[in-house]
């Protein structure tokens, strides 16, 4: 696979002593859906190294996107029609430019301030890193007991079909190399990609690690997940992957990137519902932010 030159200019550029240390930059994409009153949290919390958002809206009615120019004046936004979070994840891929791209989701549940933990390991010959709510530091409020049998059910299946070790097959915070997008070849529309996420990247010989997340309750709003649909949908994408799809490198591993060192600053804000209306009449909030 082609390697990965990184060049980058002196405001991207991290000084320790005297010795300047050239970075990989990052992408963050945020699939929404009438998140007008969770998005302030995610954008507020964001941290100040990651170079590009790209929100992938589909069709909201609630001033989602309003609310993410007004809070990031350098938003990236895609506008997707099409129905489903598969779709508007490979959109938002599709459109990412960073050396690096971190997944997560607009309703508050995943915290911007626990990217630092995904991206250190892709410093240190990882090619793509998954959260989980199970290992040491991690933990969820918001998981039902339901839901933790069934995944935890489908987590050991995947193991054992992988002959691998995952802790947490049904979670969505991801981060990655740009690079192995097209190691990956994704196809889900639904729910789904997650699945498809971690089994391709399995069957691709990428090296993997977990990382530990604590899955906060979402901020506002009904969730789309249905347990039932859903876990099913995850079952057959299992079945498929492991069945059809023959990796393109046939185990062979990207090249890495360079090591290089972040620092992350926490950012504290209450996690409260954001009457969108108090943000608009306040524009570019987070953009100003992030300019300093």
């Amino acid at each position: 696979m082609k390697s990965l030159s990184v060049s980058v200019p002196d405001s991207r550029t991290l000084r320790s002593g005297d010795t300047q240390a050239p970075r990989a930059s990052i992408s963050v994409v945020i699939p929404t859906l009438n998140e007008a009153k969770n998005l302030p949290w995610v954008l507020r919390r964001m941290p100040a190294y990651v170079d590009e958002v790209v929100i992938v809206d589909g069709r909201s009615v609630d001033f989602t996107v309003e609310i993410a120019r007004a809070l990031r004046a350098d938003v990236v936004v895609v506008a997707e029609p099409r129905a489903g979070k598969g779709t508007a994840v490979r959109a938002g891929l599709a459109a990412s430019t960073g050396d690096i791209i971190v997944m997560l989701d607009a309703d508050g549940s995943m915290d911007p301030q626990e990217i630092g933990w995904f991206i250190s390991p892709l410093q240190h010959d990882f090619d793509f890193v998954k959260g989980s709510r199970y290992i040491t530091g991690g933990g969820s409020a918001d998981l039902t007991p339901l839901r933790d049998v069934g995944n935890r059910a489908l987590t050991e299946l995947a193991n054992v079909v992988l002959r691998s070790n995952y802790s947490d097959l049904c979670y969505g915070y991801i981060a990655l190399r740009k690079e192995c997008l097209d190691v990956l070849e994704l196809e889900s529309d639904g729910f789904e990609i997650e699945t498809e996420l971690i089994v391709r990247a399995a069957r691709a010989g990428l090296r993997i690690a977990e990382v530990p997340s604590l899955e906060l309750n979402r901020i506002s709003g009904n969730s789309n997940l249905q347990t039932f649909r859903d876990g099913w949908r995850v079952l057959r994408t299992l079945a498929r992957e492991c069945g059809s799809w023959d990796a393109p490198t046939a185990g062979a591993r990207p090249e890495a990137l360079r090591r290089v060192k972040y620092s992350y600053p926490s950012v504290r804000f209450p996690r409260t519902p954001t009457d969108p209306q108090s943000v608009l009449a306040v524009p570019h909030e987070v953009g100003e932010l992030h300019a300093q």
